[in-house]
């Protein structure tokens, strides 16, 4: 080993004496500015897979709409599904209605889904809290747990939903009578726009009740592994009709991605803050080193020491700095996300947040997706900023020549 590492670590790791001081402050800024690095994209990605993992569930991961109710959607799913990318294609109709139980009306979104398609009731069964999908059939429906609580209702028991067409009937002076229909389930996918207030019907059911016939409100695909849905909308839109249009998740939801995304990048760069309050420390701290250790720099000198070797010594105690503390830096980070469940219970509990929280990013818990790729530049920015911080000090210590290092002793 070159002695000027040798001595960089002695300085900064003496053998047999208590630690410095120093040397434990700026290993503690670095490693701070480290964990609350990982920790905040780590978050605002887990809320960005989250909400895309929600969507596809609900919306699927594209959504092919049209002016009107597209009446040809057999051929217009055979035709999406021959796109490069694209691995399935169902249709959908979606609207809103009135259902009342027991004089206790509300105003859900209905979604109508073709139970033709396995993986769509795969994907239902998944969310069901009460029943069974077995059970979901054209004169029932399933119903969200925040419907379920505002009409009180309970698997097995049955409620009247009025339509449009049934509102215009009242305007012709004629009786409408509502659809009965059956609880068949009662479902909740963790997602709170669409817990909050959605009924699931058959998409036959949904036809008659909205008078589409054969049509439908658009078809809902899902993109293979690898494949960018916004590209592949795209892609899709040069080949529809004029009249038809694709939407990825991403386009449809841009403004609150735009959000969190913006969340994200500004909240890196105050943080970031926290690693340049830690390099002035490393700085000063090397500096008053070298005002120490003048008389040692000038026996290295004149041992035959080098300028480059001596500035070595200082700005090799800054690399060590950063890379100790971006060690535990990461420990500290990875431990926090262990347990950061009892700690945004806690920290919701005591501010009374997490209602507000639900509303706003649709769960009250707290999503991780730690990427290699910040991992990665996070490592290196507190290595670099480290070494930087000991510049400074070093080119002040190979500046000193050894008949003066010496004389101020």
């Amino acid at each position: 080993m070159p002695w000027y590492i040798y001595i960089a670590l002695r300085h900064l790791f003496p053998k047999g004496k208590r630690f410095p001081f120093f040397t434990a402050m700026s290993i503690t800024g670095v490693a701070l500015g480290v964990a609350v690095l990982i920790i905040v994209p780590s978050v605002f990605n887990g809320f960005q897979a989250e909400i895309r993992r929600n969507l596809a569930n609900a919306y699927g991961d594209l959504r092919i709409e049209g002016r009107t109710i597209i009446g040809n959607h057999r051929q217009l799913t055979e035709t999406i599904l021959a796109e490069e990318g694209i691995k399935r294609a169902v249709p959908y109709a979606h609207g809103m209605v009135m259902m009342q139980y027991n004089d206790r009306p509300t105003f859900p979104l209905v979604q109508g889904i073709d139970v033709r398609s396995d993986e769509e009731l795969a994907t239902v069964a998944s969310h069901i809290l009460e029943g069974d999908i077995d059970d979901f059939y054209d004169d029932s429906v399933i119903v969200s747990s925040g419907v379920a609580t505002a009409l009180r209702l309970r698997v097995g028991e049955t409620a009247m939903i009025y339509n449009q067409q049934l509102l215009e009937q009242l305007t012709r002076d004629e009786v409408p009578l509502p659809r009965e229909v059956e609880v068949a389930a009662i479902f909740e996918t963790g997602w709170y726009e669409v817990d909050e207030n959605t009924v699931l019907c058959t998409l036959r059911f949904m036809q008659e009740l909205y008078g589409l016939g054969e049509g439908v409100h658009g078809i809902k695909a899902y993109v293979e592994d690898g494949y960018d849905p916004d590209r592949v909308a795209n892609n899709l839109n040069g080949k529809l009709d004029i009249n038809l249009w694709a939407s990825s998740w991403r386009y449809a939801n841009r403004e609150m991605l735009g959000i969190l995304e913006f969340e994200n990048r500004m909240m890196f760069f105050l943080l970031f803050i926290i690693l340049i309050v830690s390099a002035f420390s490393i700085m000063s701290s090397l500096l008053i080193s070298v005002i120490r250790k003048t008389r040692e720099i000038g026996v290295f000198s004149s041992m035959g020491a080098t300028a480059s070797q001596v500035a070595a010594c200082f700005c090799l105690q800054g690399v060590a700095i950063g890379i100790v503390g971006a060690a535990f830096g990461f420990a500290l980070g990875f431990s926090l996300i262990g347990v950061r469940e009892e700690i945004t219970t806690a920290i919701s509990n005591f501010m009374g947040v997490a209602e507000s929280m639900s509303e706003f990013y649709g769960f009250a818990y707290l999503p991780i997706d730690v990427q290699s790729e910040d991992l990665t530049r996070i490592a290196i920015l507190a290595i670099a900023i480290s070494t930087l911080a000991g510049v400074v000090p070093a080119l002040n210590a190979a500046r000193l020549k050894p008949v003066e290092a010496l004389r101020s002793e």
